[in-house]
């Protein structure tokens, strides 16, 4: 949250590029009427990707905050006009498949639409031809069209709002380049230009490809990699000929070669992904003017390639064969930014108050970011959830200039690809592995991949006992990938033995000093003043009972606490919040954890310790510092899977000795290593949210049914006054139970939720509950009885499913407190 000093916020916006003049206009909208934007180059054209940006609104993404930010960027352009042109022109859009994979994602991406309330339709082949006259009718499939997606002119959209912020007192200067950001006492002060100092409040980089070259100046970390990206026009095309209106059919996707294609009246534009990646430097590029000197039109424009053309003007021409009879007339590769994993970069730079980001973002997404940053500015946060976009999500190890160009450069690559939800990165790996690494590949430990972790999802090990089981029902190949019946093995074995789990990569931080109580206490919801060897689950909360994150508190010594977070984001808050006499420290990387679960877990444990680890002597939600054999370990008794055990921590060098330590002590009871395809089986069985994918600030505890971990009748905490109202309301819509109908169905997150026939929700997590013998889907939904139905989305198909009651799985209890 951004310290704003007391009066009226003086504001410097770098860059005027479209989301400068959005954020303009949505701050002086909110009454911040000094604002300042300044740009290097010549407005209105100033040069960055703006400036040659085709346009495209394609509003579906597998990302709800992405999807929100286009929906409000159509909205607002649609209302926006310059000289009575529009800067908005609502034509469509229209996906083709030309493969039976492409169709099958188009369903997925219409699943998608349905969820975040975009309107769309899966058409026939016949209906892409009448949208698209000029495409071959036999290379097609079926399309994805989506009548509310079109084309954004974004020099002219940005005028409109320069217009509107500059009438409300912002001013706009051109030519001035920024040459260094002025602080004092971790505060911005103010920005140096070539043409004098500018003093400001608050400092926000809109700057596009530049923002890493304003980040430095900052000192401020900007992970985010320039690529040039090829788009060309046709000569007139006769079939276009007499055309009225610069464009009148549908932006045009053909994912399966990587292009698309608008129109320019006459002609047709083409912009093709299918070349290799071509990172630019962003402390290379050029200045408006030298680029200019240079034969260049713009900064953000490089010449045209042809060698990386001619494979994608084939493929052009075999889907428009009109193509044929013309030639490229002129074409050039333009600059734009990647991130490491695709999203924007937002937020305020907790190490330089006041300096803020919103880089990486495209035209598509550009009034939506400014509207979300300009409420976090001026409100203390946005209406919807940030946290894919957070400046503090990414871990250390993911900001090196390496890292950010190669997997920069891969999310280019991957822009049309049919990515699946749990599909892993491939490079660089392996990039961070637990200690017990090497044990789990002699167990032939399939990893995916998550904040850069090694993590297994199920082990080869473990086949035979999949001969134990009884039939598991059949998977379409879609959720069969990156799944392995040995899941199912792996969870009965938690359920009727003992397993080990590798916890490691669950976020650590200790917390220390004389404030560390008191600090803990308004920061979080529930009651931390327990006595040492306690642990507690708890959330934390924003300023208007949003849960920015859930936690669980162990309380090793009156002043000392293990904390168990989700996010980089959440040391950033704790961080941005704690007083002098708070430490907080970040203790993941030195430490490791092994989750012992399962009805054998106190037999396999015990042996090994001279503390009582009998329920009496070690009770559920409780902390023990100890020996297991010769290794020192902090033991919580927690269970994510619903069944006995512990959580075992202890420091990397050690990790190996722990994880031996343990197997061999569970051979005579049949212990496994089990992975985390199980455990999230497990979890969601016993209904234990994810942060981030269940939850997020969108949603306040009650509505989450995490209700349980708020003590309204504790001295203040962070959110406590917004909850006051909320706390004696009934939800108008809960995080819901669903049980698929179908034993053999499965579903896996993100699917939409139609009630009475129309869409009313959308799932948040999902997996086959093994134990229950039915898929479970845990989904935002309108406040609904036990027992209600409902159908559930899937690939064009509407599976039917009941509102379940939570928990699924063991609702009293009796297994994890034995």
């Amino acid at each position: 949250m951004s310290s704003t000093p007391v009066g009226h916020p003086r504001v410097v916006v770098i860059g005027a590029g479209i989301v400068g003049c959005s954020l303009a206009d949505e701050l002086t909208a909110r009454g911040w009427s000094d604002v300042t934007v300044l740009e290097q180059g010549p407005l209105p054209a100033p040069g960055g990707s703006t400036s040659h940006a085709p346009g495209l609104v394609f509003q579906t993404s597998p990302s709800k905050t992405l999807t929100a930010f286009a929906r409000y960027t159509v909205e607002k352009f649609s209302s926006l006009q310059v000289d009575g042109v529009p800067c908005f022109d609502r034509v469509g859009g229209l996906e083709l498949a030309t493969t039976p994979e492409r169709l099958a994602d188009l369903h997925r991406r219409a699943g998608y639409a349905a969820s975040w309330g975009v309107r769309g339709e899966i058409v026939g082949a016949d209906r892409c031809k009448e949208l698209w006259p000029l495409i071959d009718r036999s290379a097609v499939l079926g399309g994805f069209h989506t009548p509310d997606d079109g084309l954004a002119r974004a020099l002219l959209a940005a005028r409109a709002q320069m217009e509107r912020a500059t009438g409300r007192g912002a001013r706009f200067l051109d030519r001035h380049t920024v040459t260094g950001i002025e602080s004092a006492d971790g505060r911005v002060t103010g920005v140096v230009t070539d043409r004098g100092t500018f003093p400001a409040d608050h400092v926000v980089s809109a700057a596009g490809f530049w923002g890493p070259v304003i980040g430095r100046m900052a000192g401020v970390d900007v992970p985010l990699q320039p690529l040039a990206h090829q788009y060309a026009k046709t000569r007139p095309l006769p079939e276009l000929a007499g055309a009225e209106s610069e464009a009148s059919k549908p932006i045009l996707r053909f994912q399966d070669r990587d292009l698309y294609f608008r129109e320019h009246h006459d002609r047709v534009g083409i912009g093709s992904y299918a070349h290799q990646s071509l990172p630019v430097d962003p402390f290379g590029i050029l200045p408006y003017d030298e680029a200019r000197a240079n034969d260049m039109a713009m900064p953000s424009s490089y010449p045209f390639t042809g060698e990386d053309w001619a494979p994608s003007w084939d493929d052009c021409r075999r889907l428009l064969p009109a193509l044929r009879a013309t030639e490229i007339e002129e074409g050039f590769n333009g600059v734009f930014s990647f991130t490491p994993d695709g999203m924007p970069v937002l937020g305020e730079s907790r190490q330089l108050r006041g300096f803020w980001l919103a880089e990486a973002v495209w035209v598509t997404h550009s009034a939506g970011v400014a509207k979300a940053v300009a409420e976090w500015m001026v409100d203390g946060r946005a209406s919807l959830d940030l946290h894919e976009c957070d400046l503090a999500r990414f871990e250390d190890v993911q900001r090196s200039p390496s890292y950010v160009r190669e997997r920069g450069s891969r999310q280019f690559v991957e822009v049309y690809d049919i990515l699946h939800p749990l599909q892993p990165l491939e490079q660089p790996r392996p990039l961070r592995v637990s200690p017990f690494y090497a044990r789990q590949q002699q167990l032939g430990a399939r990893f995916l991949e998550g904040g850069g972790w090694e993590r297994p999802h199920w082990y080869e090990a473990n086949a035979p006992l999949v001969d134990t089981l009884g039939p598991l029902p059949e998977r379409d190949a879609w959720s069969a990938r990156y799944w392995s019946p040995i899941a199912a093995a792996e969870a009965r074995a938690t359920r009727e033995t003992v397993a080990l789990y590798d916890m490691t990569p669950l976020r650590r931080l200790e917390v220390t000093g004389p404030g560390a109580l008191a600090f803990l206490q308004r920061m979080t919801t529930n009651n931390l003043r327990k006595r040492p060897g306690a642990v507690t689950y708890t959330l934390l909360l924003d300023e208007a009972g949003g849960v920015r994150s859930d936690l669980t508190v162990a309380r090793l010594a009156p002043d000392r606490f293990q904390v168990g977070a989700n996010s980089p984001a959440d040391l950033d808050w704790l961080l941005r919040h704690a007083p002098q006499d708070v430490h907080i420290r970040d203790i993941t990387s030195g430490t490791c954890c092994v989750g012992v679960w399962g009805p054998l877990a106190r037999d396999l444990v015990q042996p090994l310790t001279r503390d009582d680890f009998s329920h009496e002597g070690f009770g559920y939600f409780r902390a023990k510092e100890t020996y297991l054999g010769h290794v020192p370990v902090t033991a919580l008794r927690l269970s994510y899977v619903g069944e006995l055990g512990w959580e075992l921590y202890t420091t990397a060098d050690l990790g190996l000795r722990l994880w031996d330590t343990l197997w061999e002590a569970g051979r005579p009871h049949g212990v496994v290593a089990a992975g985390r395809s199980a455990f999230n089986s497990l979890r969601l069985e016993k209904g234990y949210r994810a942060w981030g994918t269940d939850m997020t600030d969108e949603h306040n505890p009650y509505e989450a049914g995490v209700g349980f971990a708020v003590r309204m009748d504790k001295d203040g905490f962070v959110g406590q006054e917004a909850l006051q109202c909320l706390a004696a309301q009934e939800p108008a819509r809960r995080l819901t139970p669903l049980l698929l109908d179908d034993p053999c169905a499965v579903v896996l997150g993100k699917e939409p939720v139609h009630v009475g026939g129309a869409p009313a929700g959308y799932v948040t997590s999902a997996s086959y509950g093994y134990t229950l013998g039915r898929c479970v889907a845990y989904a935002w939904l309108p406040a609904l009885p036990t027992g209600t139905g409902v159908h559930i989305g899937y690939f064009g198909e509407k599976l039917p499913a009941t509102v379940a009651e939570e928990p699924l799985f063991d609702p009293k209890m009796n297994r994890i407190r034995r």
